[in-house]
């Protein structure tokens, strides 16, 4: 089916007044020469004002705009790039080892083995850092400590030959162990060498190994079986996980448990491939962290789960998507984070934290903007929605890769919905995305979508896939299932569904192909290139914006949304009115006031 898309439509803001269009952009990021919006000086004459710095956005509020929304001058000096988000308090992971744990700790494909003389560079790092020797650099963290070795441990007892330790990784051990086995605490003497058999004689914990108490003891006895490459059921991830979080904000754990314990625990899970009931014990240990889920009265909720460690590269267009969908009656609950390693990259809340939104909603407050129809959408920060997760991000970056919790925090119900309810989530490896659709079955959501969009995010993209594209499936790769009106077989949760998979073409919706615009890390410029999106600026945003809300309503089965061309006019018609703008900016307003 073809959309009936007209570039030339005209754009209005006549229903959108300057002045608020004014009080929500706040921020000190964006240019009217880039945005176009009109700016006037006191005698009401049209101004423009000069660019500064290099970059194409560089707005700044004067005194009476200020004293109007009543903000200080500290409530705006806010970052231009995602890499500034990271926290100073948070302390920075050793470089050296770092980069190892990037190459030892994944899948039993993926990994690659250290030369000989990374080997040594590492050991001789961890050394001088236990004995406390190291100059000049950070010193090796205990969660680094417990995912490198959790890496290596698994590597020798369950990966292929070809991943297993390499000839130099072998010698290094041989000169080094001896030495570690003096400098290392007890914990990591154990997970590097858990039974004994790798590494020869001198190491006498790790058989005997058990742990200081009972929450310890509990998660010693699943690193065992983690180690050697087995899995766990359903009730002991989960059990391990609620005794041992939330982490104190110091970085110890509440719990008393060790940290290199743990961070072997998060990653060694990933490193053996997660089962179903290993993932359904990540997505759900946490459901009643803040007791039963607000209920919203809306006709219909779609929750977005978005890679919560952002975009690097290309335009991330969910949040200005979310602001279409609501014009057309599909509400929808966004959620993340600040700031998540390893990427690091631009986030939703990044973007509404810098245009000025409150971006630290409680859940009965993100479910009643979502409730109003001046918004209908939200953004929910994994700080206020499920501290224990939240309080991980430190050791999320020292362990390197992304553990389970990746996966599954991207398939949440922080707010339920009267209606109907849908999830949406990005992946970028093959693999994952029947796990997603099965968290989503779980979640009893009658509709459910993975989208394997730019970088893994949700966006799907008006460019041409090219021939030398890598392995796997394409970008704009969907797979999901929807619940029918028809009346056939009902599934055990009592919904009937619908399941498809297919490439998204855009050319087949009208679109004429172009390249993504690239953000390269840039909030400003991500905030830049929605808005003027959402002015009806055509371009390759406007028609990223519009191709994921109508393929989404489309294929969600959003009423109304039937015939994916009506679904793809109506996103266009809700630019080109003006509307989805204004559902933004009254977010942005609506949320300020938010006590």
């Amino acid at each position: 089916m073809k959309a009936l898309l007209n570039p030339e439509s005209s754009f209005c803001l006549s229903s959108i007044s300057s002045s608020q269009i004014k009080r929500s952009l706040h921020f000190n990021g964006l240019s009217s020469s880039c945005l176009r919006f009109p700016l006037t000086d006191f005698a009401g004459r049209l101004r423009r004002r000069k660019l500064t710095g290099g970059l194409c956005i560089k707005a700044v509020l004067d005194s009476a705009m200020m004293e109007q929304l009543g903000l200080k001058e500290s409530d705006v000096k806010n970052p231009a790039l995602s890499s500034t988000y990271r926290g100073s308090e948070i302390p920075k992971p050793n470089l050296t080892v770092l980069d190892a744990q990037a190459r030892v700790c994944t899948g039993p494909t993926q990994t690659r083995p250290l030369s000989e003389e990374q080997a040594f560079k590492v050991f001789d790092t961890i050394l001088r850092s236990a004995r406390g020797e190291l100059k000049d650099e950070e010193p090796v963290s205990k969660a680094q400590l417990g995912a490198f070795f959790a890496g290596m441990t698994i590597r020798a007892n369950a990966f292929p030959e070809e991943t297993q330790w390499s000839e130099g990784e072998k010698r290094a051990m041989d000169v080094f162990w001896p030495l570690l086995v003096r400098a290392l605490p007890p914990d990591v003497l154990f997970i590097a060498d858990p039974e004994g058999s790798l590494l020869g004689t001198g190491n006498s914990v790790g058989p005997t190994f058990v742990g200081n108490e009972t929450r310890e003891m509990r998660l010693v006895g699943a690193l065992r079986e983690i180690l050697a490459g087995g899995h766990l059921g359903y009730e002991e991830v989960k059990g391990v996980l609620r005794d041992v979080l939330p982490l104190e904000t110091e970085g110890s754990l509440n719990s008393g448990v060790s940290e290199s314990l743990l961070s072997a625990f998060l990653i060694g899970q990933r490193m053996n491939r997660e089962t179903d009931r290993e993932l359904k014990a990540y997505c759900l240990a946490f459901d009643d962290e803040h007791g039963a889920p607000p209920v919203a009265d809306v006709k219909s909720l779609t929750h977005y789960g978005e890679p919560y460690d952002g975009n690097t590269r290309f335009f991330r267009s969910t949040l200005f998507v979310a602001a279409v969908r609501s014009c057309c009656g599909e509400s929808s609950l966004l959620h993340g984070v600040e700031w998540m390693p390893p990427k690091g990259g631009v986030t939703e809340e990044q973007m509404l934290k810098f245009m000025g939104a409150n971006t630290h909603l409680s859940v009965q407050q993100a479910k009643e903007l979502i409730e109003d129809e001046k918004a209908g959408f939200a953004y929910l920060s994994l700080r206020e929605a499920r501290p224990s997760l939240y309080s991980l991000i430190e050791m999320r970056e020292h362990i390197k890769k992304r553990p389970p919790l990746a996966t599954t925090e991207k398939v949440q119900q922080f707010v339920r919905a009267t209606g109907k309810e849908a999830i949406v989530a990005g992946f970028y490896h093959e693999g994952y995305e029947e796990p997603l659709l099965m968290l989503m079955r779980r979640r009893g959501v009658h509709s459910g979508l993975v989208v394997k969009g730019e970088e893994g995010a949700l966006s799907m993209t008006t460019r041409v896939r090219a021939a030398s594209a890598s392995k796997g499936f394409p970008v704009n790769y969907c797979s999901g299932f929807r619940s029918l009106s028809s009346d056939t077989a009902l599934e055990a949760d009592g919904v009937s569904r619908q399941s498809f998979n297919l490439e998204v073409d855009a050319r087949n919706y009208g679109f004429e192909p172009t390249e993504t615009p690239r953000t390269d890390r840039s909030v400003s410029k991500n905030i830049e290139l929605g808005l003027a999106a959402l002015r009806g600026e055509k371009g390759a945003a406007y028609d990223r914006i519009v191709l994921n809300a109508g393929i989404v309503d489309h294929l969600l089965g959003s009423e109304g949304a039937e015939d994916v061309a009506v679904a793809m006019e109506r996103a266009k018609e809700a630019i080109d009115s003006g509307k989805a703008l204004k559902k933004l900016l009254n977010y942005i307003e609506i949320s300020r006031k938010i006590k």
